[in-house]
């Protein structure tokens, strides 16, 4: 009867309709399969468990006493984001929702200490005081980002991943896009929360990039689509302005990633502090470039007058992806972080992928060595006895596809399928970009609560941050103030 059920369970779990039915289904079988028992049990060689005891005994002593410069104290020394290994990938792969019930009671005590200082009013602790601890505290701790890779049509997938992300409240307020990637970056960072709904309705949606071009203008423009279809595309889907404006008003750190056409040249991080009068719409544009079948790009950005002037006017950039899809490096020195969710759709990238404890073997890892070893070989030889110019330029290219890191702490992919490879370059139908959208949604439902897990405390600190300076500035006169208010968070705002 069990084996039955399980069965059963394992076919509705497939046809879920939603994230909430699909956990309650996935708990079930967590009772049946042994799961839930497994969670229960704290012990375990993933991780240093005696720590995690000692470490959450101890802050909800301090917490319950009301210690608060003591908590503080040792928060600010003990409080690390893989604490005792806590981020194992293993913790994650012998039940479908959650990991072991000590690694959720520390990281939910901890988010629960932090708010207590936060909103807390003590005559021994001032406001700014608390300021600095969570300025220090969370830069020590680090954030998370969203990374949405290259990939043409297959990049739709990304939206359904950021659909059950924001629809959980688990959305970075970082994320980048390369090529694709960068379409959908750009389409979330423009908005604020209350706009983003919008996007995840396919009938609003107007996502018709390709247009092909006649073999005469093949040859003059050395492209095989129309730029100005895709640059239309653009217009219809994402808002207008530069980096820094849209991030004054969404308050989202958007990053889009171009490549040089030329040599001479680097990869770049486009955002509101590298690039902060640069034209989103422009840069999206360039990071889909892709060569052969967009013409290279020249970014425009806003003069100090808010008008659109070139930016480089010499310069022309390419598709994001080639030599910096995922610009963990960048975002890491930029914003701070150190956790990174990444949504892969690159045809050449997603075969290879596996998740990391449910590969036991680790085959994939040894075939995707394998494949980019020899590519790599490859690519000396051609470079060695093919040096001229022009094709030495292609074979740098390829090497920077070869050189990328392609996964992150989290890695979000789609079912690799021929058919899909074949529509790469294909304008989506309505019931396309449907079917991505869900397609996104499965797949990131089962990294649902690992990634809640993994980005609780640091969301934390982003909102006690974002309200103590509201409370700072409630109580500045208007005539000194110099930024305009943070909304403070929802949760804190009723704790307070």
């Amino acid at each position: 009867m069990s084996k039955k059920l399980i069965a059963a369970r394992l076919r509705d779990l497939e046809n879920a309709d939603s994230y909430r039915s699909w956990r309650e289904i996935a708990g079930e079988l967590d009772r049946l399969e042994g799961g839930d028992a497994w969670k229960q049990d704290e012990m375990s060689d993933d991780y240093d468990y005696l720590l995690i005891k000692e470490r959450l005994d101890h802050m909800r002593r301090l917490r319950k006493r009301g210690e608060v410069r003591q908590l503080v104290h040792d928060l600010a020394e003990g409080l690390h984001g893989n604490l005792g290994n806590i981020a194992n990938p293993n913790l994650y792969v012998y039940a479908r929702v959650g990991t072991k019930r000590l690694i959720e009671e520390y990281v939910e005590e901890a988010a629960r200490c932090l708010d207590y200082i936060c909103v807390g009013d003590f005559a021994d602790f001032s406001s700014d005081e608390k300021v600095l601890f969570f300025k220090r505290t969370g830069t020590s701790f680090g954030r998370s980002a969203l990374l949405l890779s290259g990939g043409a049509t297959l990049g739709m997938f990304h939206l359904g991943v950021i659909k059950a992300l924001f629809e959980n409240n688990t959305l970075p307020r970082v994320l980048s896009g390369s090529s694709a990637g960068s379409i959908i970056a750009a389409m979330v960072g423009t908005r604020t929360d209350a706009e983003l709904p919008t996007i995840f309705e396919p009938d609003g949606l107007d996502l018709q990039a390709f247009q092909a071009v006649s073999l005469r203008q093949i040859f003059k423009g050395k492209a095989l689509m129309d730029p100005t279809q895709l640059e239309e595309c653009l217009t219809r889907n994402i808002r207008p302005g530069s980096f820094v404006e849209a991030f004054e008003r969404t308050r989202r750190i958007l990053g889009i990633t171009v490549s040089p056409s030329e040599q001479h040249q680097q990869p770049r991080l486009l955002n509101y502090l590298t690039a902060p009068n640069v034209v989103i719409r422009r840069a999206a544009l360039a990071s889909c470039a892709v060569p052969g079948v967009f013409p290279p790009v020249m970014l425009e950005a806003l003069d100090y007058n808010g008008e659109t002037v070139p930016h480089m006017r010499s310069k022309r950039w390419v598709d994001g992806s080639i030599a910096n899809d995922l610009p963990m490096l960048r975002l890491a020195r930029l914003h701070n972080v150190n956790h990174y969710i990444v949504s892969q759709t690159n045809p050449h990238v997603v075969p290879f992928m596996r998740d990391p404890g449910r590969d036991r073997y680790g085959l994939s890892s040894i075939a995707r060595q394998f494949a980019a070893g020899a590519s790599r070989d490859v690519v000396k030889v051609t470079q060695r006895y093919f040096g001229g110019a022009g094709a030495g330029r292609i074979v740098d290219l390829l090497n920077d596809v070869l050189q990328q890191r392609y996964s992150g702490d989290v890695s979000i992919f789609p079912k690799h399928t021929p058919t899909q490879l074949m529509r790469m370059f294909s304008n989506p139908t309505t019931d396309d970009i449907r079917r991505y959208i869900r397609e996104g949604e499965r797949a990131t439902w089962p990294k649902l609560e690992r990634i809640r897990m993994q980005t609780r405390i640091s969301r934390v600190f982003e909102d006690c941050v974002a309200w103590l300076k509201e409370q700072g500035l409630r109580r500045t006169p208007p005539n000194r103030r110099r930024v305009q208010p943070i909304r403070p968070p929802r949760d804190l705002r009723a704790a307070s």
